[in-house]
């Protein structure tokens, strides 16, 4: 029996993201996205209820400023007392795992979402992804980019505009294009 496109999705595998149920979840993810954005107005506890209604995981005192933007919302943890400031993006095609305790600035985007390098085989349509976990006490600087597959570690801070693509030692600062260790 061969895997659906959301199977293949959510195995880390090449995958075809037009295909009928992805966008059908891509629009109902739309229809969530606009009603957190008019959150804006409501009770702390009205949010986190619609967190948790969509999210894989919503720990306590979590705060997520709207806008936010996110690909399907059901791949997203995010650990206790974690803020995440406006128009913050991730792209969740795989689990984007976020600790406890974190800070998240304004216009971060983090990305499982990835793509073929062959010119070929990208003209096909094909796309993957890999996860991203980010650990406790982490701090991500306004503007900064998280791409496929890296892991940062507990009480590391990410600088504003870095673009991380590695994986980030616990208690490191990383700053830059491409981010590196600060000395």
């Amino acid at each position: 029996m061969s895997l659906s496109e959301k199977q293949k999705m959510l195995a880390g595998q090449l995958y075809h993201a037009g295909c009928p149920e992805l966008q059908a979840e891509q629009m109902a993810n739309k229809r969530w996205m606009q009603r957190y954005s008019e959150s804006a107005l409501l009770s702390k506890e009205a949010r986190h209820a619609l967190l948790q209604a969509h999210f894989a995981e919503v720990g306590e005192g979590v705060v997520i400023r709207p806008p936010f933007y996110c690909d399907y919302g059901y791949n997203i943890s995010v650990g206790s007392n974690t803020f995440i400031n406006f128009s913050v993006v991730i792209l969740d095609v795989l689990p984007v795992r976020i600790g406890d305790d974190c800070q998240i600035a304004p216009s971060v985007q983090i990305y499982t979402a990835d793509h073929p390098l062959d010119p070929a085989m990208r003209r096909t349509g094909l796309e993957s992804g890999r996860p991203v976990t980010i650990g406790n006490n982490v701090w991500i600087g306004g503007g900064a980019i998280i791409l496929p597959g890296v892991t940062i570690g507990d009480d590391a801070v990410v600088g504003a505009g870095s673009v991380v693509t590695r994986d980030v030692p616990a208690g490191a600062v990383v700053v830059g294009n491409p981010a590196r260790v600060r000395d």
